[in-house]
C-alpha cells in the first residue's frame, strides 16, 4: 500500500484525522505536532516505515494507554477493501456516529485478515502542557502498590515502566500542579531530553530490557501481575501499572504456567531468531466456540482466506 498514502482530512478544531492507509505513521506524527497535537495512544514504529494502516491493524500502543486507552477507541471510522474486491465504508469521523456493530473498532489489531485498510479515520488530542518524569529504586511488589495507589487517586499518571528494581513514572499536565504531585511519587526526577528519550525507547523497544535475551513475551495481566512472581526479575519488566508484563528468554513450558497463575494470556512478541524448527504459537490458544466465531467473521469480509492466511491462528 506504499503508494496509497496521503492525509484525505484533518482539521485540528475538529480533533479528527483522516488518512489513507498507506501514509507512514511518522508524516501523520509529523503533521499533527505541527498543531499541537498527537495520537493519544502512542503507537510505536518499530522503525521508519510504519504506516497508519499497519499501526490500526497491529493494533499496539505505547505507554499512554494506561491512561488514554487502546487503539481501537481512537477509530472513528474506516474504509476497507475485503477479500472478495468489495469496498466497505464504517463509521465515520464523528464519535457518535454508530448504529448497530461498530465494525470499524473491530479492525484494529485484526492484523489484516478482515480486509485491506485503505482510509481510517482517529480521534486525536493535544500535545499536554507539561510532563514530569521520575525514577525510584524500589522492588517489584513496590511499584506494584505504589502504581496502584496513584491510579486510585486519580494521578494524571501516562506512563510507567519497571525493569531491574527501577520504576519510571510519568504525570502529564499543568506544570504547576504536576509539581506539586512530584513528591507523591518520589524518587528522581530526569530532565526533559533524558525522559523523552526513556519514553521513546520503552515504545519503540530499544530500551536495554527489551535488547537482551529472545524470546520476548508479552502478558496481559490483572493490575496485580502476581503471576511474575514465578520468574526471576531480571527477566521481567511491567508497563501500564502491571496490565501489561514482558518476559524475556524463557520458554512457553515456563510461561503457561506463569499466565495461569496471574489469570491473564500471554503472546510470543519476538521468536528467538537462533531456535531451530520453533513453532510456537504466536498467540494463547481460544476456546473452540470464541474460535469458531473469529472463523465466521472472517468469512464474511474474506470468504476465500486469501488475506494473511494462518497471521493470527492456523486456518485462520
Amino acid at each position: 500500500l506504499a503508494g496509497h498514502h496521503g492525509v484525505v482530512r484533518y482539521d485540528p478544531a475538529e480533533l479528527v484525522i483522516t488518512a489513507r492507509g498507506g501514509t507512514l505513521l511518522a508524516d501523520v506524527a509529523a503533521l499533527l505536532a505541527r498543531h499541537g497535537q498527537r495520537l493519544p495512544f502512542e503507537p510505536p514504529s518499530f522503525g521508519s516505515l510504519a504506516t497508519l494502516g499497519g499501526t490500526v491493524a497491529a493494533g499496539l500502543a505505547g505507554p499512554a494507554r494506561v491512561a488514554r486507552g487502546p487503539v481501537r477507541d481512537y477509530v472513528l471510522g474506516a474504509r476497507l477493501l475485503t477479500g472478495d474486491g468489495r469496498v466497505l465504508k464504517f463509521g465515520g469521523e464523528v464519535m457518535k456516529n454508530v448504529a448497530g456493530y461498530d465494525v470499524s473498532r473491530l479492525l484494529a489489531g485484526s492484523l489484516g485478515i478482515l480486509g485491506v485498510l485503505l482510509e481510517v479515520s482517529l480521534k486525536v488530542l493535544p500535545v499536554a502542557r507539561g510532563t514530569r518524569t521520575l525514577r525510584r529504586h524500589i522492588a517489584a511488589q513496590g511499584a506494584l502498590e505504589l502504581l496502584g495507589a496513584a491510579a486510585q487517586r486519580g494521578l494524571p499518571l501516562t506512563g510507567s515502566f519497571w525493569s531491574k528494581g527501577e520504576l519510571y513514572v510519568r504525570l502529564e499536565g499543568c506544570p504547576t500542579g504536576l509539581d506539586e504531585l512530584v513528591p507523591t511519587i518520589g524518587g528522581e526526577l530526569l530532565d526533559e531530553p533524558a525522559a523523552a528519550s526513556l519514553w521513546h525507547g520503552i515504545r519503540e523497544q530499544t530500551h536495554t530490557y527489551f535488547t537482551s535475551a529472545r524470546p520476548l513475551w508479552r502478558l496481559s495481566l490483572p493490575a496485580t501481575a502476581a503471576g511474575v512472581a514465578l520468574v526471576p526479575a531480571d527477566r521481567v519488566a511491567f508497563e501500564w501499572n502491571g496490565a501489561q508484563a514482558w518476559i524475556n528468554g524463557v520458554e512457553r513450558q515456563t510461561i503457561d504456567p506463569i499466565t495461569r497463575a496471574a489469570g491473564g494470556h500471554a503472546t510470543l512478541f519476538r521468536r528467538d531468531d537462533t531456535a531451530v524448527g520453533e513453532t510456537s504459537e504466536v498467540f494463547a490458544p481460544l476456546p473452540a466456540p470464541l474460535l469458531d466465531l473469529h472463523r465466521a467473521v472472517k468469512c464474511i469480509f474474506d470468504p476465500a482466506g486469501i488475506l494473511n492466511p494462518g497471521r493470527m491462528y492456523a486456518n485462520l
